[in-house]
């Protein structure tokens, strides 16, 4: 009886998403890790294997097969889930994790490796392969390999334990986003713009229903807390969306987090100490430029410093015009956004909506693109012969100048059912120099879908938001590197891997750039002078209030791992009201649950790290002024030489050597501090 081959273990470049059914995950998954556990034990019973031709690069190829099968899946996991997707997705990624644990505490293929890294080859091999070397020991060393039972079983039940927690985390987030639904009358759509009418119009209509219907879908929950005249509605919205997956709210206890956010904490802390460090937050700094924590919180209180005066400010300028110009004498947290936008179009007579008619997504995409071409000296070319999971879904070969494809890439725009919120870019295949293979990556987005006789037509702040998913993806695309582990976005310090995407966002703040593609989605005008002037003069409009809410996100991520205490417990809300204290300007009632649905740090791979966002801004603000030096000297930020030396001393070398390193090379000096205060207008 012929059996139907598993896409999963398909040799090729790209995945067969249509055919992938959930039944044949876990197969899957055991049948790759069964060859790479004989691969192993093969190469460390082979006494000659101990050198990098002979061990390393089989075992970066075992990696890259694990990594193409498993890819698909958790990709799916994101932007198409279901129920039955969900039970074998935890199921195989519950066996992942106690492999790659079970690897990280092998003691024969760690003294294999340590036998490349003080054989005599050694000092031969290039920058990549050395530094490929030295951070799988770390990553051994990290993994408890030098740890003794009973702490040896420990850290690996830890570590699935985890993976679990994690994963049932986001879900709880999705499902409580999904669960709640809003009909709305006439009445409410109050101060709506028709494109916001359209959206909820559509989500009404994605659930079998007439009418409008408010979500808690991004753009959903933007469109009405700027919008929305009706007070009750607002809050309504906002109180849901700021209670999900806790013990608050509408969903009280449904889907709550409240167990899972101490339970990881507490596991984070507890596998930290079985390997040596103080905390769970010194783990995190082992492999990020900023070294201690002492730095890192003097970096952020020293631009809490700064920013708070100013957001204070901010905030009583709006407290005062909400008094005498809306008659709202107690702002409420639902009402600051609501505010903010009557009171930017009364200082700049300008509102955001007078943007997306300007800011149709084909043509935003084409420009993104053939910026793109300009600097980096890569072509795009869409092909409509890729198999993908989504009608919506664009694939494109990425060409450099000679025509010869080098990397490919999906994009995945619109918000929908069964898809995460927020935007991403993750790795699909990653260049393997052993056998040619050529990365390809996800860009992930959720702008508001098109509606019937008219394009998607994104926000400013979606304009932003694809150009910075484009620069992680061209991190990853345009490497030179063809070791997995060290290549594009991999390997590097994770305070500097924002670098390249935020970036990018620079460019969407150009009239060079905006040129390219902001024209009239019915008249193909150009964006006018002086809607353009407008926008540039508020674009660091409650700057400020925007800085301090990022300081209050970093600073109570890092503190809540670094000073866990088992005899204390996770001191969740505890401890963000002792943040929120000290950096922040505006405090949201008793029962607004912000940590519940913060993903980033409890399942997205940010723990003790969300400050990279802002340590990588001031690198990325400092990066972009090269081109505005080249604008000034040239005429164009679209500047081919700068681009070439960005891409060859940032994009191409991936992890290969530190970003410290790669940064200086490219400007020619360390990065600049004031960086980021200038980006965001509040430098002195």
């Amino acid at each position: 009886m012929e059996t139907t081959p598993n896409p999963l273990l398909s040799p090729a470049l790209l995945p067969d998403f249509p055919a992938i059914q959930p039944a044949q995950v876990v197969p899957a998954v055991e049948a790759v890790l069964a060859d790479y556990r004989a691969a192993v034990e093969r190469l460390v019973a082979d006494p000659t294997a101990r050198d990098f031709d002979a061990l390393v690069a089989p075992l970066e190829q075992l990696d890259e097969k694990l990594s193409r099968t498993w890819s698909p899946v958790s990709h799916l996991h994101g932007v198409k889930d279901s129920p039955e997707l969900r039970e074998v997705y935890s199921e195989a990624d519950e066996r992942i994790t106690e492999f790659t644990t079970e690897l990280g505490q092998h003691r024969g293929l760690y003294e294999a490796m340590k036998a490349v890294r003080e054989g005599a080859g050694f000092e031969a091999l290039d920058r990549a392969q050395r530094t490929l070397v030295e951070d799988s020991l770390r990553g051994f060393r990290n993994s408890g390999v030098a740890l003794e039972e009973p702490a040896r079983t420990r850290f690996r039940e830890i570590q699935t334990e985890l993976s679990k927690l994690d994963t049932a985390f986001e879900e709880a987030v999705l499902d409580a986003s999904e669960a709640w639904t809003l009909p709305l009358t006439e009445g409410q759509l109050a101060g709506l713009p028709p494109s916001a009418r359209d959206l909820l119009a559509g989500q009404a209509k994605a659930k079998g229903k007439d009418g409008f219907l408010a979500t808690l879908k991004g753009p959903v929950v933007q469109a009405i807390l700027a919008h929305a005249d009706d007070r009750p509605l607002r809050e309504a919205v906002y109180t849901a969306y700021n209670t999900r997956a806790s013990d608050q709210g509408p969903q009280a206890g449904t889907f709550d987090n409240s167990e899972r956010i101490a339970r990881i904490l507490a596991l984070r802390h507890e596998s930290a100490q079985l390997l040596g460090f103080p905390s769970a937050a010194h783990e995190s700094l082992e492999d990020k430029m900023a070294g201690t924590p002492e730095r890192v919180l003097a970096f952020l209180r020293e631009l809490a410093a700064k920013a708070r005066p100013v957001a204070q400010r901010e905030l009583d300028e709006l407290r005062a015009f909400a008094a005498s110009e809306l008659g709202l004498q107690d702002l409420q947290p639902w009402d600051v956004g609501w505010a903010s936008e009557k009171l930017r179009v009364a200082r700049y007579a300008f509102e955001e909506e007078q943007l997306k008619p300007y800011f149709a997504q084909p043509s935003v995409l084409k420009g993104v693109l053939d910026i793109a071409t300009d600097v980096f000296g890569v072509r795009f070319r869409e092909r409509h012969d890729v198999a993908t999971w989504h009608d919506d879904v664009q694939y494109f070969d990425v060409l450099d100048a000679d025509g010869t494809v080098r990397a490919g890439v999906y994009f995945d725009h619109y918000a929908r059912e069964g898809k995460r919120g927020g935007a991403w870019m993750d790795v699909c295949r990653t260049r393997l120099g052993l056998t040619g293979q050529i990365p390809v990556a996800y860009l992930t987005c959720n702008a508001a879908p098109p509606v019937e006789g008219r394009p998607s037509l994104l926000t400013h702040d979606d304009v932003i938001t694809l150009f910075h998913e484009f620069g992680h993806g061209l991190h990853h695309l345009l490497t030179e590197i063809g070791w997995p582990a060290v290549s594009g976005i991999n390997g590097v310090e994770w305070d500097a891997v924002e670098l390249p995407s935020q970036f990018m966002e620079n460019f969407g703040w150009k009239r060079e750039a905006l040129d390219r593609f902001a024209r009239h989605w019915q008249t193909g005008q150009a964006l006018p002078d002086d809607l353009f002037a407008k926008m540039t003069a508020a674009r660091h409009y409650h700057a400020g209030l925007f800085l301090v809410r990022q300081l209050e996100f970093a600073l109570y991520d890092f503190r809540l791992h670094l000073e866990y205490d088992p005899a204390r417990g996770p001191r969740t809300l505890e401890l963000l009201e002792d943040v929120r204290a000290e950096v922040s300007v505006i405090t949201p009632p008793a029962w607004h649950r912000f940590p519940h649905g913060f993903t980033h740090v409890f399942a997205g791979g940010y723990a003790a790290g969300y400050y990279s966002y802002l340590w990588a801004e001031v690198l990325s603000a400092d990066a972009f002024g090269a081109f505005e030096e080249a604008a000034a000297a040239a005429g164009s930020v679209f500047d081919a030489a700068t681009g070439a030396r960005y891409r060859r001393e940032i994009l191409a070398v991936g992890g290969s050597r530190p970003a410290l390193e790669s940064f200086i090379a490219f400007r020619g000096r360390e990065p600049d501090p004031n960086a980021l205060l200038r980006s965001y207008g509040l430098a002195a």
